[in-house]
């Protein structure tokens, strides 16, 4: 394949392609990139030929049982989501200008967010600037770090296990975490237990509680304490690893602080350790090569501002 001369391919390249191999690159077949297209598989096979005609070079490499993006296909998806991404921003920008701070802000978070800090910058933010409006999007870490890092969310607040270079943190509290039993579980109610007494109990847990992942301290906890190996459920959302411990499916970690209402009533049991909780920090995520409207601006220099002015020491939560 000859290679296009850099000027002619700006101009010469139709975007369409573009939008159709990132779609490809993403779900890894020509097949379900049809489907989500709601196009034919031979149109979507003809878009990825003409764009690697194009520019000259093979993108994806691929048969019977092989699919994956050659070194300049990878190089393509990475520009075509950061192009995708400044141009998704266009019509907030354009729609944040006026003499009111309008526009709308797209908060990207892990579900078990619980801070008066980040309730205090949604407060203070709604009351000058009433006119604007937020979308709160619940998601994995990886995801939310995902959504900032291609610009689709204005900012994220989640937990961080390896951290993008192209990313901005900082750390907004730390919390810690407790393993918990609901009320039909046979260590409900039961004082001076060890670490020990939870030998071989069945689990459930949140998809980051691994060695490798964000939860890695609680991941090590429960080494540890020698839970059964097979965890019985698993889900990104906090409100949801609480329905799998009340519902007796097993013992499951949760934020000491998020889960002292349902201590107090009598819904959670907190069970060992009791000391030295595993602790885990969460972080404020910005793209700073992101656009922003003056409604982004406005919420996240809020949220800045209370994070450097609040000292350290109030923003750990132990329960």
């Amino acid at each position: 394949m000859a290679l296009p001369r850099p000027e002619r391919l700006v101009w010469d390249l139709d975007w369409n392609l573009l939008r159709t191999f990132v779609v490809i690159a993403e779900v890894k077949s020509i097949t379900r990139a049809a489907e989500r297209l709601n196009l034919k598989q031979p149109s979507v096979s003809n878009a990825l030929r003409r764009l690697e005609d194009r520019v000259g070079r093979r993108l994806v490499e691929r048969d019977a049982t092989r699919f994956e993006l050659t070194e300049v296909g990878r190089l393509l998806y990475e520009q075509s989501v950061e192009v995708f991404g400044t141009i998704s921003q266009l019509p907030l920008l354009m729609r944040g200008i006026s003499d009111d701070v309008t526009g709308h802000v797209m908060i990207a978070t892990a579900s078990h967010v619980v801070s008066p800090l980040f309730d205090q910058a949604l407060s203070e933010f709604h009351r000058n600037y009433p006119r604007a409006s937020i979308t709160i999007s619940v998601a994995a870490s990886t995801e939310v770090a995902k959504q900032v890092r291609e610009r689709r969310a204005s900012f994220g607040i989640c937990l961080v296990s390896q951290r993008d270079p192209a990313l901005e943190y900082a750390m907004v509290y730390r919390e810690f975490f407790g393993f918990f039993c609901g009320p039909q579980h046979r260590l409900y109610g039961q004082t001076g237990l060890t670490l020990a007494d939870l030998r071989g109990e069945p689990s459930v847990s949140f998809q980051t509680d691994h060695i490798s992942d964000a939860l890695r301290p609680v991941a090590l906890l429960r080494s540890e304490a020698r839970l059964n190996a097979d965890v019985v459920g698993v889900s990104s959302s906090l409100e949801e690893v609480r329905r799998m411990i009340v519902a007796g499916l097993g013992i499951g970690p949760l934020p000491l602080h998020v889960a002292r209402r349902d201590v107090a009533d009598g819904t959670l049991w907190r069970l060992p350790p009791y000391d030295a909780p595993p602790a885990i920090d969460i972080f404020l995520l910005v793209n700073p090569d992101k656009a922003m409207n003056r409604a982004e601006k406005a919420l996240l220099s809020g949220l800045q501002a209370l994070i450097a002015e609040t000292p350290l020491g109030d923003r750990i939560y132990n329960g």
